[in-house]
Order: structure tokens, then C-alpha cells, then sequence
């Protein structure tokens, strides 16, 4: 079985690979019948990300991230689904249930509208396990994971992975992504997405073999958070990321073993 050019699949493998390049190694790095689900869910997410950013009017990103709320539900009522490239093979990656776990993730996204800063680490804590967290657990959900423990922790500590490297993207865009800037508390946020990863491994001997792919895209959580927490300055000017090399390297290793 492959995904051939020109199928739904394809465009979201597509817009996967250019809008969310690291969660498209995890997918690609899953079995092909993984990626059938897989790829349309992550698709889903590279848009709604996209919705608070595309416009400086608040009442069209309600409005952008309305359209995919109604289009979750139209999944979830198992009746007529509208037609798009995305929403069309999600229809048949999610049950009613998924399809209303991920409406936490759209629901969550309001939160980029404002782009007003959080309360404190606890606050952005909270908005990554209900947007990567639930995302992963979407993602594991859909490949027959009904435990969810693992992938949503899992979720959650690549979500503050990925949002610490996008710190300075977020500043750029006036968004303040932190709500205290120092070293200490900027430790204690990766610190907090270690703790997460370390749930998820309690756990994971609850989650079947067959969702385990689905984890693959929190593979690179580990090395950025312990960066981060060795030295926060990291953050700030943007060179969280291991090198190329050393990320080749690590996902062959996490390919190979199925650690992350």
C-alpha cells in the first residue's frame, strides 16, 4: 500500500510536510497504513494553527476556526460530511468520539486570537496539553489507543518543545509567548515538559502496539527540553534545535528502538 499523488492523502502529507515539517518525519517514519490516518489528523492541525495568524481581524479567525468546529461535528454526527481535501479522509480516520477531542484543540486555539500572554507557566501548561496534548491523543485514539495516558503526556512535552523553539517566531508576531521571562522560570517550563515525558513512559505499557506510531512525532521532545533546561538562553535566541546531523541521529535511533 502507498499514498499516491493526487489523492486526499497526499494533500495532507503535502501540507503537513511544508507547515509542520517535524511532525511529518514522526508520520513518515510510521507504518503506511499508520500515515492513512495519521497524516489527515496532523493536516487538521496545520490548519487551525494557522487560523489566529492568518488575519488581524479577530471576527475571521472566530470565524476560520467556527468552519472547522462545524466540520468536526459533521464527522462526529455520522451523517454528510462536507467535501475538502482534509476534512474528507479525517471523516474516515475518526469516530464520533476523536472528532470531538479534537474540537478541544480548535477551541483551544482561540487562546492565538488575542495573543495576550499567559497568567504563568501553569497557563501555558494548560493550553499546549489541550492543544498538543489532546492532538497526540487524537492521533493515538485513531489508531486504537483508548488509554490515551501516554500520548497526551507524550503530547503535551513535545508541545512545550516545539513552543519554546517557536518563542522568538512568537515574539516577531508580538505575541508574548512567556509569561515570565527569566532563566529559572524558563527552565521550570522545560523542566515541566520532561516531568510529562517521564509520565508518559509510566504508562505507555497501557497503550497497544499498533497506535505506537503515533508517538513518533514527539521523538525529538527529549533533547530540546533537557537543552532547555542546561540553558535557557537557548531559547531566546532561537537555537534550541540540535544540528542536522545529530537530529538524523536521532530519529534513526528512535526509529529503530521505538525510545523516544
Amino acid at each position: 500500500m502507498s499514498i499516491a499523488p493526487g489523492t486526499d492523502i497526499h494533500a495532507c502529507a503535502q501540507i503537513v510536510e511544508r507547515g509542520d515539517p517535524e511532525r511529518f518525519a514522526g508520520v513518515m517514519a510510521a507504518p503506511v497504513a499508520a500515515r492513512l490516518a495519521l497524516f489527515p489528523i496532523y493536516a487538521f492541525n496545520v490548519e487551525v494553527s494557522r487560523a489566529p495568524w492568518v488575519t488581524a481581524e479577530p471576527m475571521i479567525a472566530e470565524m476560520r476556526l467556527q468552519w472547522w468546529r462545524d466540520a468536526l461535528e459533521e464527522i462526529a454526527g455520522g451523517g454528510t460530511v462536507r467535501r475538502h481535501e482534509v476534512v474528507t479522509p479525517l471523516s474516515e480516520a475518526l469516530d464520533a468520539e476523536t472528532a470531538q477531542m479534537l474540537d478541544r484543540v480548535v477551541v483551544a486555539r482561540r487562546a492565538d486570537i488575542e495573543k495576550a500572554p499567559f497568567d504563568d507557566n501553569d497557563a501555558v501548561l494548560a493550553y499546549l496539553a489541550e492543544t498538543a496534548g489532546v492532538l497526540m491523543a487524537g492521533a493515538a485514539r485513531a489508531l486504537g489507543d483508548l488509554d490515551g495516558r501516554t500520548a497526551h503526556a507524550l503530547g503535551t512535552a513535545s508541545g512545550v518543545a516545539a513552543y519554546l523553539q517557536a518563542v522568538p517566531d512568537l515574539e516577531a508576531l508580538a505575541k508574548v509567548p512567556l509569561a515570565d521571562g527569566r532563566p529559572e522560570a524558563v527552565q521550570a517550563l522545560a523542566q515541566a515538559g520532561l516531568d510529562r515525558l517521564e509520565e508518559a513512559r509510566r504508562h505507555v505499557g497501557a497503550m497497544p502496539a499498533q497506535a505506537r506510531p503515533a508517538l513518533l512525532t514527539g521523538m525529538m521532545a527529549r533533547p530540546v527540553l533537557a537543552r532547555a533546561v542546561q540553558d535557557p538562553r537557548h531559547v531566546a535566541d532561537g537555537t534550541l534545535a540540535p544540528s542536522e546531523a545529530r537530529t538524523r541521529l536521532r530519529r534513526l535511533w528512535v526509529g529503530i528502538t521505538g525510545r523516544w
